[in-house]
């Protein structure tokens, strides 16, 4: 569990008064998708009223980077991941299958927030939000949001011969079917997390692209698909 300072939330693709319409039904947080842009703002403002949001959340434009910026100071939108050290300082990121991650230190005096594909979790992601967190080993939990499950995750041999040659590690985040593999996101997660000292970590149950009625998936839905938002702040 995390300390009772520290809130986070991932949101649903339907909510009572949302704007967006056809295949981002009607929730869709996301500006980029071809969603109308009065229909993201509007739930942008539903997002802040409906959760009780303290400020504005510090929106990334995301690009499957290891990049991790402190978003208490200036700052470069570019990036998939963000961490604060300062209350009502809202962290957040886009997904729709990839995998969020919330992190915290033990005392609540530091949050973030992950963006991890298949491309920024072997890249490297988590482990550049955990060096900017700059706490301790032992002193980080985490919590695996939403995203995409095993069985719905198909990738290529030279996905995962990226992945292995990496950290031998990840084998056991892939099973073989046929000429393809499934890659287990939540695993593979696990197992980085482990590996840069975090013991701490919940989460992981969920299927993006199987629980149609309460997620976004891009596998399921493709290009129109809307996406969730995942937050994390210090009260």
């Amino acid at each position: 569990m995390f300390p009772a300072n520290v809130k986070f939330l991932s949101t649903p693709r339907l909510i009572e008064n949302g704007a967006s319409k056809y295949n981002y039904t009607n929730f869709n947080l996301a500006n980029h998708v071809g969603d109308e842009s009065s229909a993201v703002l509007a739930n942008r403002r539903l997002l802040a009223s409906q959760y009780n949001l303290p400020n504005e959340p510090k929106w990334l434009d995301q690009c499957h980077s290891n990049i991790c910026v402190n978003v208490d100071s200036s700052y470069s939108s570019k990036a998939d991941a963000s961490i604060s050290q300062t209350p009502s300082v809202v962290c957040a990121v886009l997904t729709a299958d990839c995998l969020p991650i919330f992190l915290c230190k033990k005392n609540g005096s530091a949050v973030g927030i992950v963006h991890a594909g298949w491309r920024g979790l072997v890249g490297g992601v988590i482990e550049s939000s955990i060096k900017a967190l700059d706490v301790n080993k032992g002193e980080i939990l985490a919590h695996l949001g939403p995203g995409i499950s095993q069985k719905a995750f198909e990738v290529g041999t030279e996905v995962r011969d990226v992945f292995v040659n990496s950290n031998a590690d990840f084998e056991c985040a892939f099973i073989q079917h046929k000429n393809k593999y499934m890659l287990d996101l939540y695993v593979a997660a696990r197992i980085a997390l482990i590996a840069h000292g975090v013991k701490s970590i919940t989460g992981g149950e969920h299927c993006t692209y199987s629980e149609k009625e309460k997620y976004y998936s891009y596998r399921r839905d493709g290009e129109k698909s809307g996406r969730m938002a995942h937050l994390i702040w210090i009260t």
